[in-house]
């Protein structure tokens, strides 16, 4: 568990095996009444059986934070990059009609 500084923030430790990363192209959310659970996947091509790489499970409330985040995020990256495309390049529709593209 990691201590607060006197002035009440957070430090947060980031390992370095952590910080290299795992890729996944594949998400699956499910949920109960109380959590939210999102297992990061793997898929490999010509390979059969995909692996889960991370699971991780949320309250409904961090959930709905973590939307927002990845929502003002991706706005951010669209208003730089431009719109984000499908492999075929087809562009994908804005999210709850926010209007990233540069």
């Amino acid at each position: 568990m990691e201590e607060q500084t006197n002035d009440g923030q957070l430090q947060i430790e980031l390992k370095e095996e952590i910080a290299q990363g795992t890729y996944a192209n594949l998400a699956i959310i499910t949920h109960s009444s109380s959590e939210f659970i999102l297992d990061f996947v793997r898929v490999m091509p010509g390979i059969p059986k995909a692996g889960v790489q991370s699971r991780i499970i949320l309250a409904p409330e961090h959930a709905k934070r973590l939307l927002r985040a990845l929502e003002d995020n991706i706005a951010k990256y669209e208003h730089v990059f431009g719109s984000i495309k499908t492999s075929d390049g087809a562009p994908l529709p804005p999210l709850n009609g926010i209007k990233g593209e540069a």
